[in-house]
């Protein structure tokens, strides 16, 4: 049987990096249900304090997620987590966009946040590992 799975990302600010991985890949953060929520609030199966206001709309406090405009790729969820990145990650995003676009794609994501940390190279692959606003690594190969 074959499993559905999302990645997910802990962080200290997961609406504004949501925000921030959607433009990266060119996907959508998921919308959040505002009616849902108010009435889990109402009901008494959340609190006020469960919440947060995000451009304006009301969503969740503790995540976001985005999706690929494209089906059938794994949905990124972005949570809050307790503690700061202290050590480098287990594991990580590639972000394939080919050699012959490596260069402006790094230029780009530079321009958005992203810090270059190294480049890498083993036999003909090449890539720059790279990190987001919040310091996660991710590389552009």
């Amino acid at each position: 049987m074959a499993f559905q799975f999302q990645v997910a990302v802990d962080c200290s600010a997961p609406h504004e990096l949501a925000d921030w991985w959607a433009e990266a890949l060119g996907w959508q953060v998921e919308p959040q249900d505002e009616a849902f929520i108010r009435r889990m609030v109402e009901s008494g199966m959340a609190t006020e304090a469960d919440t947060t206001t995000h451009r304006g709309r009301l969503v969740w406090k503790e995540g976001a997620a985005i999706t690929s405009p494209d089906p059938g790729r794994p949905r990124v969820l972005f949570q809050t987590a307790p503690e700061p990145k202290t050590v480098k990650n287990r594991i990580h995003l590639d972000v394939r966009i080919g050699d012959a676009h490596r260069e402006r794609e790094v230029a780009r994501l530079v321009g958005l946040g992203a810090t270059e940390l190294w480049r890498g190279r083993q036999g003909p692959h090449e890539w720059v590992t790279m990190a987001d606003p919040e310091g996660n690594e991710f590389c552009v190969a």
